[in-house]
């Protein structure tokens, strides 16, 4: 039996493990916060933007960005019906209703000109998730919630290292969340971050991360709004501080995961791969191949013959509307198609050129009938 591939995991080294040991032994006390104020600073850094929050995970950071917007029942906020349920869920959690609309087939992300005509008085957010690492048409989401008065805000909790006409991913929206899942690009085990340029929005989502106190308050224990506990601890942000240094790297690895399927995959008729907007540049963070309709290769099938060969394939993300709990409808057209015939493939830093070419193998074989 060939060894075990799995889909992702995560790549950490000595530098993640000392700096995760100092924080362990010395992180306590007055140095309780000194790792989690290192990266926020270098991660805002890395994205060029004003403020950055550490937070124990993208769906907490989204949950207060939403709120500090003033989010609540009655509202509406638009989204890809391809998404995870993380991004959907800070909506119920306010009070507000999630809107679903279908994906552009190029880049599976949120369609411009569906997400405008969804557009109601109602409507109070425009959620981009940058779904894999492709990319939102930021130009023509930007334009629109200039246009009609709403913030548009970035999912890139799968965006570390895309960026969009040079700027990065989470940078260009009225905030922008990340994750460090222990799958993601950049891993914190589990944690998030939240970002923003705007000065006034990132003050009342500090003071909604701590309890809802604000900064500058001196009464000690004295909240003035209720708030939430979504913060990042100290061993954590110590591991984000070592993969920080280290992005270049982690997104370089991940770039050339993608070009060897790409270049192993893309010749086959019926095989389909990543794609990103115009003006975009994908970090790569993961593989995804679309078998066409005519070769009969569904995502079951797929699987089915990756878990034979001890390989693991994730599924695409189910459009969220077939969930019971949003209704269980029939779902937007391509997002409910192009999930049939779509599977994530492994990538991580080490893997080697063996284990890729097992994958590669397997795709061929499927789609050729080899």
């Amino acid at each position: 039996m060939s060894q075990r591939i799995s889909y992702t995991k995560p790549s950490i080294t000595e530098l993640e493990v000392s700096y995760a040991t100092d924080a362990a032994r010395n992180g306590w006390g007055e140095r309780c916060y000194d790792y989690i104020v290192r990266f926020e600073k270098a991660f805002s850094g890395h994205l060029d933007v004003r403020h950055g929050l550490a937070t124990s995970s993208c769906t907490g950071a989204l949950h207060m960005g939403l709120s500090a917007l003033g989010i609540g029942p009655g509202d509406e906020v638009i989204l890809a019906d391809t998404n995870w349920i993380a991004t959907a869920a800070p909506i119920v959690h306010l009070g507000a209703k999630p809107v679903f609309v279908d994906i552009l087939e190029s880049t599976w992300c949120l369609d411009p000109a569906l997400t405008e005509a969804a557009i109601t008085p109602r409507t109070k957010a425009i959620i981009a998730t940058h779904l894999y690492g492709n990319l939102c048409d930021m130009e023509r989401l930007l334009t629109i919630g200039r246009e009609r008065g709403i913030p548009i805000i970035e999912d890139a909790a799968e965006a570390i290292g895309s960026t969009y006409n040079g700027r990065r991913a989470g940078s260009l929206g009225t905030f922008g969340t990340f994750s460090f899942h222990g799958t993601k690009t950049l891993t914190t085990g589990e944690g998030g971050m939240f970002v923003t340029n705007d000065s006034e929005l990132h003050e009342k989502v500090l003071g909604l991360s701590n309890h809802g106190r604000v900064r500058g308050q001196t009464k000690q224990f004295w909240p003035d709004m209720v708030g939430f506990k979504y913060k990042m601890s100290n061993i954590q942000a110590a591991i984000g501080c070592a993969q920080v240094e280290r992005i270049d790297e982690l997104i370089g690895r991940k770039r050339e995961i993608f070009q060897f399927y790409a270049d192993h995959l893309l010749g086959i008729h019926g095989i389909s791969m990543n794609t990103s907007s115009t003006g975009g540049d994908s970090g790569c963070w993961m593989p995804n191949v679309v078998f066409a309709s005519e070769t009969g290769v569904t995502a079951d099938l797929a699987r089915e013959a990756f878990a034979r060969q001890s390989i693991d394939a994730r599924v695409f993300f189910w459009p969220l509307s077939h969930l019971p709990i949003f209704g269980g409808h029939a779902g937007q057209p391509l997002a409910s198609d192009i999930a049939s015939r779509s599977i994530n493939l492994p990538t991580y830093h080490e893997m080697g050129t063996e284990q890729l070419l097992r994958v590669v193998n397997i795709v061929k074989k499927l789609c050729l009938g080899d």
